[in-house]
């Protein structure tokens, strides 16, 4: 009966000793930063339909957006917001239907880090002169 008890506890300190092993490495990728999921997530700016974000460039200085308008009518970008950082950016800037625009909001940044913000915008429409807060996303590295 010794025989089997210990043959169990050898069998169990074994496997014990392994799990240990793998949850050490585990442990200290995850404390470099190796295993850091901000690293492997895509770039990509949403907005609402109709307002299409062409490119976008995060630095440290600050936020550059390219829109275009394909919305059929004309509107004013009256301002941007970014909520992450304290960040806002007052363009007052009229993009026809079809056109597109370059839009800089002055914050900083640290270089190398992941930035997710949601931006926030106030849209003016011309044709009826009526104001519209619009919500889209920004995930991107700091260059």
């Amino acid at each position: 009966m010794n025989k089997k008890a210990q043959a169990a506890t050898e069998f169990l300190m074994t496997y014990g000793w392994a799990i240990l092993v793998v949850g050490v490495a585990i442990a200290a990728l995850a404390y470099f930063g190796v295993l850091s999921p901000t690293k492997f997530l895509p770039s990509k700016c949403t907005l609402p339909s109709g307002l299409a974000c062409i490119d976008h460039k995060v630095t440290a200085t600050g936020v550059t957006l390219i829109l275009q308008n394909s919305m059929g009518y004309t509107v004013t970008v009256n301002s941007i917001n970014l909520s992450t950082v304290d960040c806002a950016s007052t363009p007052n800037t009229v993009l026809q239907n079809g056109d597109q625009a370059t839009f800089t909001v002055a914050c900083v940044q640290t270089s190398g880090e992941k930035f997710k913000s949601d931006i926030r915008m106030v849209v003016t429409r011309l044709d009826t002169n009526l104001s519209q807060s619009w919500n889209g996303e920004l995930l991107s590295s700091v260059q």
